[in-house]
């Protein structure tokens, strides 16, 4: 029997994803019951693969990747499958938790769950007020971070818990809320103290909880340590899986805790709940078959010829002259080859056609062969400026092995930030404009990726310019064939916001041999 699966906030849903995905000698583990998420758009990521797990594995029909093709409409394609559709519709619920009546919500996860036992809840509240980033915007601010409510998201899914009693749970955040304090406590400790018996914690926020007759406690679970402290709890660095190590070619730092149902946790000795660590995975294999295009040039005419012409410019700049002789040979020989390749594939498109004979161990586990191409395969535009930047920081990576500071930036090629003079002297910022370095995992492919590209930019100076929604899509282990649905600046915030699908599949797959493991005995 497939055990089901409930994924709140679930973005895109790169958790339900690999749980779907998972698979013990062959046959599925999971199926994904319910999915909730309140953003309109990466609901119609969401709800699209919804439709595409109704199909049985491997026999998705053929419409599905017309529509991906761009070749049949979205309507025309739920209207010629309607069933299907129709199961999708009812698995992706697009709504806000904490604001739908909780009597819909629970209606819809008790049906979803139809008594069944054991079931996995998985997810993660929204994170801003979590990440370094966020905290550190929100200075000067006073109390007013500390009243934030997205502090305290979490007890949304801890309300579903103390309704509904999942045998385990999935809970993901980012590593900044590690540190999180609210009154000079850290946030943490209370959550995993929440989470550990979710009905006193509930009382104690004064929320109420619908009576089943039943109160459990939770054992919590950290899926990379190898040992615990003398009284038997975790550190909280235990908590931090480092994708990288499991075969995710990104250096992406989560907190992720399981949580393990009392009854269960008699049955699931938290020993046999561990991760299996993999070699790192490179850049280079990620992007190793997708098509070489070009950035394009904002503020002005686009074309091939008005890019090449815009490459070649570069060499008659004074900072191009300022370069070191190896540093100038680097990035004149990405400017002729860019001038002599035949870009036919332009800058991309949201589907691209064709098949590459490049492979290696991921991109075969990713790339669809039924597409017949890669879709959300679009450039961004540039303005010159900065396209002079991506060109010098690419081929500044080739020769030095790590991507420049701003310091390493001639004067003249410096954006015309107020506080770069700050960036340069290492102060703030250092790491303005990073490259992904082809022989290494990425780093963080985060949802600032859909503000600008500077921090993500493609390993290639031919191509000069950022990453494109596939490419990071590709760090992020997406499969070709998930489409992402929107502008491509809401693309770019889904993939950002995602949990790699691999990595939750290794989780999944932990999680389905601990089961079996049970039921066995």
């Amino acid at each position: 029997m497939l055990i089901p699966v409930i994924d709140l906030f679930a973005g895109p849903g790169g958790l339900a994803e690999g749980f779907s995905t998972a698979t013990r000698d062959g046959v599925p583990s999971f199926k994904v019951k319910l999915s909730i998420e309140k953003d309109s758009t990466a609901h119609r990521t969401l709800e699209l693969r919804s439709f595409y797990r109704q199909f049985p594995a491997g026999k998705v029909h053929a419409d599905y990747f017309r529509y991906l093709r761009g070749s049949l409409s979205r309507e025309a394609l739920f209207e010629r499958h309607p069933a299907e559709a129709m199961q999708a519709r009812a698995e992706a619920w697009c709504a806000t938790l904490g604001a739908e009546p909780a009597t819909e919500v629970h209606r819809r996860i008790a049906g979803a769950i139809d008594g069944t036992d054991p079931w996995v809840l998985i997810g993660g509240p929204p994170c801003q007020a979590y990440s370094l980033v966020g905290r550190s915007r929100m200075k000067g601010f006073g109390t007013q971070f500390e009243k934030d409510p997205r502090h305290f998201l979490y007890l949304e899914y801890l309300q579903i818990i103390g309704d509904h009693w999942p045998a385990v749970f999935v809970i993901e955040n980012v590593k900044g809320i590690l540190s999180s304090k609210v009154k000079d406590a850290f946030i943490f400790d209370q959550i995993q103290a929440d989470l550990r018996a979710p009905s006193s914690a509930l009382a104690d926020s004064k929320r109420k909880r619908r009576s089943t007759g039943r109160t459990y406690t939770y054992e919590l679970v950290a899926l990379t340590a190898r040992s615990r402290a003398v009284d038997g709890r975790y550190e909280s660095s235990d908590f931090i899986i480092r994708a990288e190590n499991h075969g995710i070619p990104q250096a992406r730092h989560r907190v992720i805790i399981v949580g393990v149902r009392s009854d269960w946790a008699r049955r699931l000795p938290s020993m046999h709940m561990q991760l299996r660590t993999s070699a790192p995975v490179p850049v280079r294999d990620a992007l190793a078959d997708l098509p070489p295009v070009r950035s394009g040039v904002s503020h002005g005419e686009d074309s091939v010829s008005v890019w090449k012409a815009t490459l070649a410019s570069a060499l008659d700049c004074p900072w191009f002259r300022e370069c070191s002789p190896a540093l100038q040979d680097k990035i004149r020989s990405a400017v002729t080859a860019a001038g002599t390749r035949n870009w036919i594939y332009d800058r991309g498109a949201e589907f691209i056609s064709g098949k590459t004979q490049a492979s290696n161990a991921l991109v075969e586990e990713i790339r669809s062969t039924k597409l017949g191409g890669v879709c959300n395969h679009t450039a961004r535009s540039h303005i010159p400026g900065d396209i002079y930047r991506y060109l010098f920081a690419a081929a500044f990576t080739q020769l030095n092995g790590h991507s420049p500071k701003i310091a390493d930036f001639r004067p003249e090629l410096r954006p015309k930030h107020a506080n770069v003079n700050e960036a340069a002297d290492g102060k703030m910022f250092a790491d303005r404009f990073r490259v992904q370095r082809a022989d290494d995992p990425s780093t963080t492919v985060t949802s600032h990726i859909s503000k600008d590209g500077h921090y993500f930019i493609h390993p290639d100076p031919v191509q000069a310019r950022s990453l494109t929604v596939r490419e990071a899509a590709r760090l992020q282990t997406f499969p070709d064939d998930y489409l992402f649905e929107g502008p491509r600046t809401a693309q770019y915030h889904q993939v950002g916001n995602a949990v790699p699908p691999l990595l939750a599949r290794q989780i999944a797959a932990v999680l389905a041999n601990a089961f079996c493991s049970a039921t066995a005995g």
